[in-house]
């Protein structure tokens, strides 16, 4: 970009010294340094075009593909869902239903 503005200052300098003076050769070296600023101005134009559509496809693969994977989580997060749940384990009755019977109480060592 700076190219561009750097060859069309010249471009632009050229034609007003041309217009000063009636000299064939300046205006013809005018036009010519305009030409040339137009020509890089449209190969520039050209090359930012190329790479906005470029960046605009990748972006669109980009959209693509994270669509995709959304919809593969959700489709798994579905299935992990259907499927049947896995059997809990035996748990152990609570703690205040085991306490000792009555006879159970007192150890074989006190019955002495």
């Amino acid at each position: 970009m700076n190219k561009f503005v750097s060859v069309f200052i010249a471009a632009a300098m050229a034609l007003a010294l041309t217009a000063c003076g009636d000299n064939g050769k300046a205006a013809a070296d005018a036009k010519a340094a305009a030409d040339k600023a137009s020509a890089a101005a449209q190969e520039a134009s050209d090359k930012a075009a190329a790479a906005a559509k470029d960046a605009g496809n990748a972006a669109m693969q980009a959209g693509k593909d994270a669509t995709d994977a959304a919809k593969a989580a959700g489709t798994s997060a579905m299935d992990s869902m259907k499927a049947p749940a896995a059997t809990p384990p035996a748990s152990t009755p609570p703690a205040s239903t085991m306490t000792p019977s009555p006879d159970q109480s007192k150890s074989d060592s006190t019955k002495k």
